[in-house]
């Protein structure tokens, strides 16, 4: 029998703000292994990214993060998730928890779908704008120090604390 996982940490991101050949990189399908190298910065790649898009960039701003914030924890009780940490940020979201039987992709689905939902009712935004990027991280954390690290990391490493749960402890 192989060993449990502790925790997920997941990240998403709001669309149009993390695109590919980006100055501080980001993540492919042919460079997203663990401890593998980024995709270096290419300004023609980012250029090219941009153009493709069919809406601007979708930024959370206070009143919207707070709803995403309230929206995973809705969907964490609800499923009986057990929820360590969650940070939105105005491009992007960072979740840590718990889930027996359930994979870190289904729950970022369930928590991208309930989030828009929300989002939507709350601020009449279009139904056919697209406020995500297709997929987003999902690491493994199998003990209880990569899931204390990455608590720390979501809580307290991501700069001026934006909508965060639990309040940071410092």
């Amino acid at each position: 029998m192989g060993q449990s996982v502790s925790a997920y940490f997941l990240t998403f991101t709001t669309y149009g703000t993390w695109l590919h050949g980006r100055e501080t990189g980001s993540v492919d399908r042919q460079h997203n292994a663990f401890e593998t190298p980024i995709v270096p910065s290419n300004d023609e790649r980012n250029r090219s990214e941009q153009a493709r898009m069919r809406y601007g960039e979708y930024i959370l701003d206070e009143p919207r993060r707070c709803c995403v914030l309230q929206a995973v924890r809705e969907q964490a009780n609800y499923r009986r998730w057990l929820l360590w940490a969650i940070h939105v940020r105005s491009n992007h979201v960072h979740v840590v928890l718990s889930a027996a039987s359930v994979t870190p992709e289904r729950i970022m689905i369930q928590l991208k779908a309930w989030s828009s939902r929300r989002l939507r009712e709350s601020f009449d935004e279009d139904a056919d704008r697209i406020l995500w990027t297709r997929h987003g991280s999902t690491r493994y954390l199998w003990d209880e120090e990569a899931r204390s690290n990455a608590i720390n990391y979501v809580i307290d490493r991501q700069g001026e604390p934006m909508a965060v749960f639990p309040r940071s402890t410092e």
